[in-house]
């Protein structure tokens, strides 16, 4: 009977090394597939079905971990992924597998104008199919959420749990009605006679004003959307190419709140966050355009929550608290791979 033993574990051992041997070779070698394209430097051009028709999705592949793939989802609606730059460095230190990406609509992606694309259905749908292009799974896939991709993020992991490891939410209340209530308290911090302008520009739909953003930069912009005194290249890049079309469809045409005619006005999915039982990374930070107190409620929400908070941090944490923000996303993602939520 010991021998018997021994002979099984000996085998058993044989067979994982043969596994590994494969793994390994399969991680290297034939890990992502570019057998239909060029080599691009991790850049790859994913198509897309959608009710109107096919498209294709940029996004660009940075390192080789068959245990850690993390989808970024950036902001907007129809910003770009390069304000996410931040993130190359501190993933790559860290050995992650992580996909910068342009969701449809957005500067490489395709921009078809049918505004019958632009719901949450059919971007959680978008997001889907990428998955399944970058061969994740529930033992590997992570997605971080940003602002709108806080949005998406939080629908995706309702729709499609079965298929995530972990999921992050930096900067993103549940309800788009509780979001526009708290950008009234923040508006309200500002001098009076500054709002009462703001107000009469919004009150004529005057938006294409100079006056406009000369008075929301440095009352509203500078203080909560990133506290920097100057603003790094990758996020003015990324204002640059945001497709106005779609951000003032969903959104409405400016961070102060929302506009109650836009897309996303009525959304709120708070009483729904107790489905979500992938671990979860909630960020808030003191600053924030979203309230930090809300977001650390939707920690407790979800089933398996963890709550991150920058204390001098705005709605991009990410670069104007990042030493706090980067530790503690990189310890989440590590505890949540090594099993310890």
């Amino acid at each position: 009977m010991r021998i018997f033993i021994l002979l099984f574990i000996a085998a058993f051992i044989v067979s994982c090394k043969q596994k590994e041997s494969t793994a390994a070779s399969v991680s290297t070698a034939d890990y992502f597939n570019y057998k239909d394209s060029v080599e691009a430097g991790g850049v790859k051009m994913i198509p897309i079905t959608t009710p109107v028709g096919n498209f294709k999705v940029w996004t660009k592949r940075f390192g080789t971990n068959p245990k850690i793939k993390v989808l970024l989802l950036h902001g907007g609606p129809a910003m770009t992924h390069e304000y996410m730059e931040c993130f190359e460095t501190f993933f790559q230190r860290e050995g992650f597998e992580f996909y910068e990406y342009d969701q449809l609509g957005s500067y490489y992606s395709d921009q078809p104008t049918d505004n019958r694309l632009w719901n949450i259905d059919r971007f959680v749908d978008e997001v889907e199919q990428v998955r399944k292009a970058i061969h994740a799974d529930k033992d590997n896939f992570y997605v971080l959420g940003n602002s709108w991709g806080g949005i998406l993020a939080m629908e995706y992991a309702l729709k499609y749990q079965k298929n995530l490891k972990g999921l992050l939410v930096a900067n993103m209340m549940a309800s788009a009605p509780e979001y526009v209530k708290y950008a009234e308290v923040l508006a309200k911090q500002m001098k009076p006679e500054i709002l009462a302008e703001i107000r009469a520009i919004e009150a004529k739909k005057d938006y294409t004003n100079p006056r406009y953003t000369e008075l929301l930069f440095p009352n509203y912009y500078s203080q909560h959307i990133c506290r920097l005194p100057e603003w790094p290249d990758a996020l003015n890049r990324s204002l640059k190419h945001v497709n106005s079309t779609v951000y003032t469809l969903m959104q409405g045409p400016s961070e102060l709140g929302m506009s109650s005619d836009a897309k996303l006005a009525k959304w709120d999915i708070k009483n729904r966050l107790h489905e979500i039982a992938t671990p979860t990374l909630m960020i808030g930070a003191k600053y924030d355009t979203m309230d930090p107190k809300a977001m650390e409620e939707q920690s407790k929400l979800v089933q398996k929550g963890s709550y991150l908070y920058c204390p001098n941090g705005s709605h991009l944490a990410m670069w104007d608290d990042q030493k706090v923000f980067m530790k503690g996303v990189i310890k989440f993602i590590k505890d949540v791979d090594s099993g310890k939520l």
